[in-house]
């Protein structure tokens, strides 16, 4: 683990070793559309990804940013989640900035936006594109 910043009473960090629980809890409460109950899931998910950059306030997680990347032209913005109630006070873009920091500016970042966050990505700096293919998880 890896202290990074503390920013407004929010600490930031770099691990793979958090627990399902709290990213679980984080998924629920933010509104994002994953599989929160399925805790062994949400493990490997962690362990098996490249950055996993979280956010704290008073021990409780309330953000995170999961990558995979190769660290050398792309890397895909699997999830960025904030709880609701921190939402709306730059956490999410604090958490883009450091996955950006990690991976260097030969690196590309990529994700596939929820419709209703279209725009707040464009406000974050991401390029709107009309050239991504999906082969959709079967569950």
């Amino acid at each position: 683990m890896k202290l990074l910043r503390i920013f407004m009473e929010i600490i930031y960090m770099v691990t793979n070793e958090i627990q399902a629980e709290d990213v679980s809890r984080v998924f629920e409460t933010s509104g994002i559309k994953r599989p929160y109950q399925d805790l062994e899931r949400l493990q490997r998910m962690m362990e098996n990804s490249d950055i996993v950059i979280t956010a704290w306030h008073d021990r409780k997680m309330i953000g995170i940013a999961r990558a995979v990347t190769d660290y050398s032209y792309c890397c895909y913005l699997s999830d960025l989640a904030i709880d609701i109630d921190y939402q709306k006070g730059g956490i999410g873009k604090k958490l883009v900035n450091l996955v950006r920091e990690k991976i260097g500016e030969e690196c590309s970042l990529v994700l596939l936006s929820a419709p209703g966050a279209m725009d707040y990505y464009e406000k974050l700096g991401f390029s709107k594109a009309d050239n991504a293919f999906v082969i959709k998880r079967v569950k």
